[in-house]
Parts: C-alpha cells; structure tokens; sequence
C-alpha cells in the first residue's frame, strides 16, 4: 500500500451508528431478530446481522414519547459527542425501515412533524420513539483499515414492546433479506461479523443474568485497540 492509499484508509471518517437486538421468547428459548446483507454491500457485504445502520442528522430532532432511563444517557455520552437521543431514535428508525416493525408509543405530536423518508412513515403511524423500551448493551467502533468505520451502540429491545405483529416483514425496505427469528442456540450456525458473535455472547449472559456491570467498550478510535466499560 502506498503512502496516499495508507493516509485515505487512516482518514476514513468513522459515523455515529445504531443498532437494534430484538429478542422475544426470553422465558423459554430466547430468539433475535436478523437478517442478511446483500452480496454487494460495501460494509460486510452477505453476513447475517441485526437491524442497524448510520445516524442521520433528522434524527436528533424527532421527540420521544418516553424518556431513555437517566443511567442509559449517562452511559451514551461517556466518551461521545453524539446526541443520546438521536442514537436512540436512529435504532428506532432503522428497525422500522430495515424490518418493518414498529417499535415506540402513541403520541399525538407524531401528525405534527413534517420529516424527511424513513420517519415520515413512521410519524404516520401516530408513534413516536420509546426511549424507555430500549437498553443500551454494547458499544464497538470499527477498526482502522476498513472502507467504512461505524461508532455503533447497540440497544435490546423485547419483542413484547412492538406496536405491529413480530412476523409481519411486509412493509421492510430490501436492505436485509432472510429476515427471522433466530433461537440463540442456533444463531452460531450463520455466517456473522466477529463483533456480532461478541454482541450475541452478551446478549446471552444478560438473558441469563451472568453479565457484568458496565456497558462493553470495543474502543478501535486508533491502532491500539481497548476493551473498557462505560
């Protein structure tokens, strides 16, 4: 690699990101929500993943119906500058296009916001985002060197909280394919990032009750590579 390919891959500009662990079935075989990426996609193209992507700007400015818990936001401004709110509204919003499942609450202000593709479907459902319905479990930024960086949290979210029928993908954007409930004891099987594999091991043991304290850290801002809590 040469000097000016080398400069560009330590330059690439890592984006605020969100992304949504739903789960249902905690009581007896616990399953998550995923889905598959297509084979041409610049950011791990074909793997099996949760519903997610990049924060956009819209986002910090659509209200919630419930507050997040204060814990949740303190632990999402550790070490960042992104509104906790918009990283929020950004797994709300992703989850809805992605999958076409509502996750929020009944909220009147909802007819009163003009807004841009992606919330203003949502809006017309009279929902706004449920902070209170979303656990922040996991935090990851990418690694230098790859083609697109993400600072991604990831929020759990129980199925029991959605607004529209769980199997109901009908109204999802073609981003995902292969969109199912997956047992945690086969989710293993699927061809996944290494991160997510990190994210589902965390899931388990915070279904489980073996998880500890603090929010999970992958920290790759630089070369050197940090494992912390928030």
């Amino acid at each position: 690699m040469g000097e000016k390919d080398a400069r560009a891959v330590s330059e690439t500009p890592i984006r605020d990101a969100a992304t949504i662990i739903m789960v249902r079935d905690t009581g007896t075989r616990p399953r998550v929500l995923m889905g598959q990426r297509g084979q041409s996609a610049v950011f791990m193209p074909s793997k099996f993943v949760f519903p997610g992507g990049a924060v956009d700007a819209v986002d910090a400015d659509i209200p919630v119906a419930n507050p997040a818990g204060a814990d949740c936001l303190r632990r999402l401004a550790n070490q960042s500058t992104a509104k906790p709110e918009a990283l929020l509204n950004a797994a709300t919003r992703e989850l809805w296009e992605e999958t076409g499942l509502l996750l929020g609450a009944k909220d009147p202000r909802a007819g009163q916001i003009e807004a841009p593709k992606g919330w203003r479907g949502y809006l017309r459902t009279g929902h706004l985002p449920d902070g209170d319905a979303l656990s922040f479990v996991f935090r990851a930024i990418t690694p230098p060197g790859r083609p697109r960086r993400f600072d991604a949290r990831f929020f759990l979210a129980e199925a029991e909280k959605l607004a529209n029928d769980p199997d109901d993908f009908g109204n999802a954007e073609d981003e995902l394919s292969h969109l199912q409930w997956v047992p945690l004891d086969e989710v293993r099987k699927f061809d996944m990032p290494f991160i997510t594999e990190v994210v589902l091991a965390e899931t388990s043991a915070i279904l489980n009750g073996t998880d500890q304290p603090g929010v999970p850290f992958f920290n790759n801002f630089d070369e050197i590579s940090r494992f912390e809590r928030l």
